[in-house]
C-alpha cells in the first residue's frame, strides 16, 4: 500500500468516524401537547426547549385535539404543520428560533418556542409572538415567558 492510498483511507476513517460521533451526539427532546397539568390548561410541556442543530423535537399529543404548526422560524427553516392526534417529529437543520402553536387552542395560549444554537432571528420571532398575544383570549403571559428564557 502506497503511502497516498495510506492517508486517504486515513481521512475516510476520519470522516466516518465524525459523522458518526455528531449523530450520536445529537438529542431528540420530547414536547407532550396537554389539555392541563399543574402550571395549567392548554399547553405545550415543555414549552420551552433549548437544543442545538442537528437535535430533533418529538411532538405527543397526550390528549386528543391537538397538532403542531410554526409561526415564526429561522430564515432558512420549513414551515411545519403536523397532522391532528398523531406524534411529529421535527429535525431542527437551522439555527435560531421556532415559534410553534396548536392551532386550535391558540386563543388559550397554546404556544411553544425552541431555541437551536444562537437566537439569531430573535428580533423577527420576538415580532411575531408579540403579534400573536393579540390572538390569544387568556394565557397570553406566556409569550413574555418563552421570550425571557431565550439566550
Amino acid at each position: 500500500m502506497t503511502l497516498l492510498t495510506s492517508l486517504r483511507n486515513l481521512g475516510l476513517a476520519i470522516g466516518a468516524s465524525l459523522a458518526v460521533s455528531w449523530h450520536a451526539a445529537a438529542a431528540e427532546h420530547v414536547v407532550r401537547m396537554l389539555n392541563a397539568n399543574d402550571s395549567g390548561s392548554m399547553l405545550f410541556e415543555p414549552a420551552f426547549v433549548r437544543a442545538e442543530v442537528g437535535d430533533t423535537v418529538r411532538f405527543e399529543p397526550t390528549n386528543s385535539g391537538h397538532y403542531v404548526r410554526s409561526l415564526a422560524l429561522p430564515a432558512s427553516a420549513r414551515p411545519f404543520s403536523s397532522p391532528e392526534d398523531e406524534p411529529f417529529t421535527l429535525k431542527l437543520d437551522h439555527e435560531g428560533l421556532y415559534f410553534y402553536m396548536c392551532p386550535p387552542h391558540l386563543m388559550m395560549g397554546m404556544v411553544g418556542l425552541i431555541q437551536a444554537g444562537a437566537p439569531v432571528n430573535r428580533q423577527a420571532v420576538a415580532e411575531s409572538m408579540l403579534a400573536t398575544k393579540g390572538r390569544m383570549m387568556s394565557n397570553s403571559q406566556r409569550v413574555d415567558v418563552l421570550l425571557q428564557q431565550v439566550k
